[in-house]
């Protein structure tokens, strides 16, 4: 019978416990708060839209709602399901050409509106990256916080070679989509047309396309008589791990320096054979809701950054869910704003993979 008391006593102890235990348990907790509105997610699941809104005179609308937007996808009209008009921190690559056609005043004009542009600008949480591009696109400084370690290096950047402006921003891409804020950019600077790619523009809008990258450009364009002008010998090209061949584009190597005419090598050439090609960065940068700005003087690139900086800071976003397809086609977006007196600047689609 003491055995027996014993075991009925080690159960109910048991028993005991095991209630006890259940009863500290604390049960799964829900966020505190709403689900936030302001989302980005990989993919197609949710469509990321950046849009751009200005009055007649050009200026930015503040004040818009979730209300004032139509957003079509595929001309079927979608609903809006994300939406935020505060400024978010933006990640930020910067591809500044390095073309023989870049010396002198062009190159000085760029370093110093770099300089204000990522000091005096930007917010304090946006992250940058440096590229530099002539014959082939060669990363300066990778993803940082810090400002110093961008301007630093734009003093030992030397004009030289051709313009493979395709490469360089091909490169650039898949670094700035996987900057680590909502907001992708980036931004390149140029005063000449592509000279030296191995990327057809085609196979570049494609990527673009593929991405979420707002695409900027600042061609300089300057009314200079065509002189020639001397450049300095092109140093031999500097051999960087990249895949081969390049993916979308034409052979398997680095394009070599050729001896004057557009490759850029030592001797004599002329600025006429470089002028920016404005219809071509449109190409690149309209799709994605960035923009092209032309400037005929070196001088107008510290307004030009400028403007793209406020611009970045005054955007809207908007989301909305896909439809499911994965079907790797070209699906057209369109975004309009009620007030018809108004202009929007969005991109114009994405890719459903």
């Amino acid at each position: 019978m003491k055995g027996q008391h014993f075991a009925l006593a080690v159960a109910a102890a048991v028993l005991a416990l095991v209630v006890s235990s259940r009863a500290q348990q604390t049960p799964p907790q829900n966020p505190a708060g709403p689900e936030p509105t302001f989302r980005f997610r990989s993919g197609v699941e949710l469509i990321n839209v950046t849009a751009t809104v200005l009055d007649a005179t050009g200026r930015f609308v503040p004040g818009l709602t979730q209300d004032d937007f139509i957003v079509y996808d595929d001309d079927q009209r979608v609903e809006v399901t994300h939406f935020n008009a505060e400024r978010v921190p933006v990640s930020l690559g910067i591809a500044l050409d390095s073309s023989g056609s870049m010396y002198g005043e062009k190159m000085s004009a760029a370093r110093g509106a770099i300089a204000r542009f990522v000091d005096d600008l930007l917010e304090r949480d946006d992250e940058l990256f440096l590229y530099r591009f002539s014959n082939y696109p060669e990363l300066i400084q990778g993803w940082t916080h810090n400002r110093r370690e961008i301007i630093e290096p734009l003093a030992r950047i030397f004009p030289n070679g051709a313009t493979a402006l395709y490469d360089a921003v091909a490169r650039a891409l898949p670094l700035a989509q996987r900057g680590q804020n909502p907001k992708k950019a980036l931004v390149v600077i140029s005063d000449g047309n592509d000279t030296s790619s191995r990327l057809f523009v085609q196979d570049l809008k494609r990527q673009i396309r593929e991405s979420e990258v707002l695409v900027y450009a600042v061609g300089i364009d300057s009314d200079e008589d065509d002189q020639p002008v001397r450049r300095a010998p092109t140093p031999p090209p500097v051999r960087i791990p990249f895949p081969t061949p390049f993916p979308g584009g034409r052979g398997g190597r680095w394009p070599q320096p050729q001896s004057g005419g557009t490759g850029g090598g030592g001797g004599w050439r002329s600025r006429s054979s470089d002028h920016v090609n404005a219809e071509a960065l449109r190409e690149i940068t309209d799709d994605s809701g960035g923009r092209t700005e032309i400037v005929r003087d070196p001088r107008d690139l510290d307004p030009a950054t400028a403007s793209i900086a406020d611009e970045l800071s005054k955007q809207y976003y908007l989301g909305y869910a896909s439809a499911g397809r994965k079907d790797g086609r070209w699906h057209a977006i369109r975004v309009e704003i009620k007030n018809r007196s108004y202009r929007v600047r969005a991109r114009r689609g994405y890719v459903a993979n």
